[in-house]
C-alpha cells in the first residue's frame, strides 16, 4: 500500500501575518478533508504518521511519492516461458 510520512516542518514558516497563517491552515484543512472523503487515512507506525490509500492510482493522481520499499512497489509480470509464435 503506498504511503508517505507526515512531517509538519514549516507550513506557515514564510507567512508574514496572522491572516496569511490562517489562510494557509484553512487551505491545508480543505485538502485534508478532501483526501479523507476520498479514502486517505492516517496510520501511526513506530511513532510516525503515515498517510495511506489502498488505491495506488488515486495516490499517484495527487502527485504523492510512495515511501514503500522498492521491493513492495514492484508489480511483477510473469512472462510465459513458452510464448506462442
Amino acid at each position: 500500500m503506498p504511503y508517505f510520512t507526515w512531517k509538519e516542518q514549516g507550513l506557515t514558516a514564510e507567512c508574514a501575518s496572522l491572516d496569511a497563517m490562517a489562510s494557509r491552515f484553512e487551505e491545508a484543512a480543505q485538502l485534508m478533508r478532501r483526501m479523507a472523503s476520498e479514502g486517505f487515512r492516517v496510520e501511526r507506525i513506530e511513532g510516525m504518521q503515515r498517510i495511506t490509500h489502498d488505491d495506488e492510482a488515486l495516490f499517484d493522481a495527487y502527485g504523492f511519492i510512495s515511501e514503500e520499499s522498492p521491493e513492495q512497489q514492484l508489480d511483477l509480470v510473469l512472462e510465459d516461458s513458452n510464448p506462442t509464435p
